[in-house]
């Protein structure tokens, strides 16, 4: 298959995926991810395919190709890092979701959806204390409500002194 026809079939693909027709992407990005298993983009693309349907199982093994293999975009990369984290923590791997969203909170440092996977997945393996920080965090950081930004310091504040110590 050439590279036009790979490129060509992918984009229909996502295509049909955007469209809703998650059936038919998924089909065609098998079929894809078969001729080229080499290929990070199809690979990256078949896993959301696969977890757009609630196939999280059968997506993981998708998103660690990708991820395991040059020539994601940076966009790619760090969709699949968020795909990865949450299809774990779904799966209940709580521990390899945390260790993969902090992979993305550290390559992509700026990306608060990450990080509020990454608080989801420290709540599930205990970790509360963390989790509570990083919310407070982006719920300062994000917040338009005027009574939250009225407070904006104070919230920053206790973020990182959940247990007033200091």
């Amino acid at each position: 298959m050439s590279k036009r026809t790979r490129d060509t079939d992918l984009a229909d693909a996502v295509l049909l995926r955007e469209q809703g027709d998650l059936t038919q992407a998924r089909r065609r990005l098998l079929a894809l991810a078969a001729e080229h298993p080499d290929d990070a983009e199809v690979a990256y693309q078949t896993a959301w395919a696969h977890d757009a349907l609630g196939l999280e199982a059968d997506a993981v093994p998708y998103y660690e190709r990708s991820l395991g293999l040059p020539g994601l975009s940076g966009q790619d990369r760090r969709g699949a890092l968020l795909g990865l984290g949450s299809t774990y923590r779904v799966l209940g791997r709580h521990a390899e979701a945390v260790s993969t969203l902090r992979r993305g909170t550290e390559e992509f440092p700026e990306d608060r959806a990450l990080r509020t996977f990454l608080a989801m997945a420290l709540y599930n393996t205990g970790d509360h204390h963390e989790a509570m920080r990083i919310l407070l965090g982006l719920l300062a950081a994000t917040s338009r409500d005027p009574y939250v930004n009225r407070y904006r310091r104070a919230i920053e504040h206790h973020a990182e002194d959940l247990d007033g110590t200091v």
